[in-house]
């Protein structure tokens, strides 16, 4: 049976063959997740000085003897460097990070109150001859460094002179390299980098009793704070997505050999999003792609790991953070989440070859500034007080109607005339409100 190369954060998933007042902080009623996207990758980065956790999700479907990964790594990692983590910890950070729909509900204009501003939640080859196979490992350049049997991975450290010696020995040894890997192989060898190669053993999966899948951890020494997405495109069939979780002390992490900028946040949409969000925040996430012609890492999320405001998931325990690889956390204390100097950044990216050209690159910031991708819902009064306060109200709920109409059209490139039909508003922006002169309503 072929195995195959399989990069890293290959498609599907390393598969083989306008600010406003609010009372009130508002309350979390749906998030976007990764599900919500196919050909989705997920990595964690703890990061601390030159230090580095990496940890790597898939989400391969299959035989799992048809698994198989390739990894550049910046240095040796020996046995005790490489672990297996639990995916409920991923799951968690998903949770915890994703973009939300926030849900408030206007109050009754002729009360009196204290307005509040609402603030963002502060297959190898059979074993044969061992000796004639190191010989022709010797002719082609490619060491191997290190054989280990990790959780239910079988493991190998390659180390190669140049990047035909180790193509060839990739395919000699059943991996099918698909057209292009030479030339990124090659950039890789430059840099000094090592090969991380993993691919499942059977007799320990089925002994360990897991039926998916268990995400890989690799723990090193390195100044080089990146993450290889180049030989994941080589094979790609179109556009990917990637997920960036980055662990750090002291602040939000961005990328530096590209732009990374905000996600859209804050902005008030129609009711009806809230049965539609995640074809909503798809077509967002699209279209604020499309405008930065798929050039940008976007910031979903950004902030301390000790709370959250609205939560769409509890911030992870100190126990989980201690499993991702948060190293410098203290056993105890008094912070119930155990997170004090632990800043959460989420990335989002869709990448393919033509776009980002080259590995990404990171630098973590003494930036803390909390910041969600976060879209509010605000539900209007409707009660029956007939103040002068309620009557101006009344007449500014068009406006505001057709603004979120506006909005929403703007972030998803929604037919704007559709979104009306579906707020029940009438085409024209311009609809009077009860109240306005006797003469607006003839036209309209």
């Amino acid at each position: 049976m072929r195995r195959l190369l399989i990069p890293f954060l290959t498609a599907a998933a390393l598969a083989i063959a306008a600010g406003t007042s609010l009372a009130f902080c508002g309350f979390y009623v749906a998030k976007a997740d990764t599900k919500l996207f196919n050909q989705a990758s997920q990595v964690v980065l703890v990061r601390d000085a030159d230090r580095t956790v990496l940890t790597m999700a898939n989400d391969f479907k299959g035989d799992p003897k048809e698994f198989a990964i390739v990894i550049p790594v910046p240095t040796f990692l020996q046995r005790e460097q490489i672990h297996i983590a639990d995916r409920t910890l991923l799951d968690h950070l998903d949770a915890y990070s994703a973009p939300r729909l926030v849900e408030y509900f206007d109050e009754n204009p002729c009360q009196r109150y204290q307005e509040l501003q609402a603030v963002p939640a502060p297959a190898m080859k059979m074993e044969g001859n061992a000796r004639a196979d190191r010989a022709r490992d010797r002719s082609l350049g490619v060491t191997v460094e290190a054989r280990y049997t990790v959780g239910e991975y079988d493991i190998l450290i390659l180390s190669a002179k140049e990047s035909n010696g180790l193509e060839t020995w990739l395919t000699e040894n059943g991996y099918r390299v698909p057209a292009g890997a030479s030339r990124v192989l090659g950039g890789y060898l430059k840099q000094g980098m090592r090969f991380f190669v993993a691919k499942v053993n059977l007799k320990e999966q089925s002994k360990l009793g897991f039926t998916y899948l268990r995400p890989i951890q690799v723990a090193y020494e390195s100044p080089k704070f990146m993450l290889p997405i180049r030989l994941g495109m080589v094979n790609a069939n179109g556009p990917q997505e990637l997920f960036v979780y980055a662990l750090t002390r002291k602040g939000r992490v961005e990328t530096t050999n590209y732009r990374t900028v905000r996600l859209p946040s804050n902005a008030e949409v129609p009711l009806f999003v809230k049965n539609e969000f995640p074809g909503f925040y798809k077509s967002l996430f699209s279209q604020q792609v499309k405008r930065q012609d798929m050039r940008t890492v976007f910031l979903e999320y950004a902030w301390d790991m000790g709370w959250c405001d609205p939560c769409s998931a509890d911030p992870l325990s100190a126990d989980e953070l201690r499993q991702l690889g948060v190293f410098w956390l203290e056993s105890g204390g008094d912070n119930p989440s155990g997170a004090r100097n632990v800043f959460l950044t989420r990335l989002h990216l869709r990448y393919d070859s033509l776009h980002f050209p080259e590995d990404l690159v990171f630098q973590e910031t003494a930036d803390r500034e909390n910041f969600q991708g976060r879209f509010i819902l605000r539900h209007p009064w409707t009660g029956g007080d007939r103040c002068e306060a309620a009557q101006s109200y009344r007449r500014e709920l068009p406006k505001r109607y057709e603004q979120e109409a506006q909005t929403l059209a703007s972030l998803t490139a929604w037919d704007v005339n559709k979104i009306r039909r579906k707020m029940n508003l009438a085409a024209n922006s311009t609809v009077p409100a009860e109240g306005d002169p006797w003469w607006k309503k003839i036209w309209n």
